[in-house]
């Protein structure tokens, strides 16, 4: 019995955290190209991005905070 409970708590890690991970990195980098472009800024681009990088950021902090180091 204590022992499926020691299993129960180490399986919360899930292969597509790795995932939301890249995707955030991924996200990062576009967004600062975004802001690095000299000419002429795309400020919608900007704005999305910069709320897609929010809300990526805060589902990876719950994510290891909350979940995994639990």
């Amino acid at each position: 019995m204590f022992l499926a409970e020691k299993v129960a708590t180490i399986a919360k890690f899930d292969p597509m955290d790795i995932m939301m991970l890249l995707f955030t990195i991924v996200i990062f980098i576009g967004w600062v190209r975004l802001l690095m472009a000299r000419p002429k800024k795309n400020v919608f681009a900007i704005g999305f991005a910069t709320v897609s990088l929010l809300v990526f950021a805060f589902a990876n902090y719950v994510m290891i905070f909350k979940v995994w180091l639990q």
